[in-house]
């Protein structure tokens, strides 16, 4: 596929697995041509790859640290070149390095800070011009029921996600004008690899938080994120959908 075709073209960071693997599959499902990006998963991308390829979808993965905007500069050229400016852009890459707040070092602090908020900040801002050029854009940024409710043990964590709140409301805010809205998704106890690296009793005690009493799954996440990328969404911007089964209720 060469660059001026009708599909629109969408771009995933964090693509590899989980709830951006998930992400792609729904775009592409919804006749988008996908790129995710990723930092060091390069097996996991290429099976997300080969994923949508069997549903008769395209994709691209490029690789690229979201924190970095020259390595970031970079993949946008190579999605550009192969398919296409950015029309829709869904932030979602992210990291944790979980701690007490007593015990929590710098570099534990910035590089959540740097991948989870200046990331989609380098992002963005890198895709904007062609949204704004184009009169059309789709923006979504992945946060967190900890953003909105705090979270003891990831004060780094919680920080960056209620950051792309004021980023995406703000951004939703400056491009109205242009036909580019921004919507935070913010996910709660979803059912990922990052999860399951806690105990089952643990994941127990997660799913028992939510009234609905479980865990999510990245495809409900997914659904959620394509339908605020679509046309039918066009009239949402500054929004936050929680996809947490309850957990933040009333936040």
């Amino acid at each position: 596929m060469t660059p001026g075709t009708d599909r629109r073209v969408a771009l995933v960071t964090g693509g590899s697995r989980g709830i951006g693997r998930a992400t792609v599959l729904a775009l592409a499902g919804a006749d988008l041509r996908v790129a995710l990006c990723y930092r060091a998963d390069a097996d996991g991308a290429a099976e997300t790859v080969a994923a949508v390829r069997e549903q008769g979808g395209e994709a691209l993965a490029v690789a690229a640290d979201v924190a970095d905007p020259g390595a970031l500069d970079v993949a946008f050229k190579e999605i550009e070149a192969t398919f296409g400016p950015v029309q829709v852009l869904i932030n979602n890459a992210g990291v944790t390095r979980d701690g007490l707040l007593l015990r929590m070092g710098d570099d534990a602090w910035a590089d959540v800070l740097r991948t989870n908020l200046d990331g989609a900040f380098y992002a963005i801002r890198r895709a904007a011009p062609a949204m704004v050029r184009g009169r059309f854009g789709r923006i979504v940024n992945i946060g967190s029921a900890a953003g909105l409710t705090g979270s003891a043990g990831q004060v780094n964590y919680a920080a960056a996600k209620a950051g792309l709140v004021g980023l995406t409301r703000s951004v939703a805010r400056e491009l109205a004008s242009r036909n580019v809205t921004a919507n935070l998704v913010a996910p709660g106890p979803i059912a990922t690899a990052m999860l399951g690296g806690l105990s089952d009793e643990r994941q127990d005690e997660l799913a028992k938080l939510t009234p609905l009493g479980r865990l999510g799954t990245p495809e409900e996440v997914a659904a959620a994120v394509a339908f605020l990328c679509s046309e039918a969404a066009g009239y949402i911007t500054g929004a936050i959908l929680a996809v947490d089964g309850g957990l933040s209720m009333g936040h």
